[in-house]
């Protein structure tokens, strides 16, 4: 064979079918390695989301408890007494504690409500008017 037969016939050896090489598809390697980055960024993402969602959950906790604390406190100065006691339904997870206390402003009381879920405690105060002096 003359040297241009030879080059002739070695790029049509290379062609593709008679190539042992053939690059069809992806290698295991790639596909473990892509299915790892999936994998990392999932664990990332439901990490996430779970932190948020426990984020969410106490805050709706203690926006309950302050609206419980602000009511507590409005029938306190009208009724004027200190208790404990529980929420109804759908609060019934809610402790609650008023005390009136004398303020170290004169002429002035102090009402205290604490209310208590367990994990949460929101404590609320506000001065009123002593009617008694």
């Amino acid at each position: 064979m003359r040297g241009s037969e030879i080059k002739g016939y070695l790029l049509y050896m290379q062609q593709p079918e008679f190539c042992v090489h053939k690059k069809e598809g992806f290698t295991l390697l790639e596909v473990l390695l892509s299915i790892a980055i999936i994998g990392g960024l999932l664990v990332t993402l439901l990490y996430s989301i779970n932190y948020h969602l426990g984020i969410a959950d106490r805050h709706t906790v203690i926006t309950v408890a302050t609206s419980l604390a602000k009511a507590k406190i409005y029938e306190a100065e009208k009724k004027l007494s200190s208790g404990r006691g529980y929420f109804e339904e759908p609060f019934k997870d809610f402790t609650f504690e008023t005390r009136i206390m004398d303020s170290l402003y004169p002429g002035m009381k102090a009402i205290e409500v604490v209310v208590s879920n367990g994990d949460e405690t929101i404590q609320l105060n506000k001065l009123i008017e002593n009617k008694n002096e």
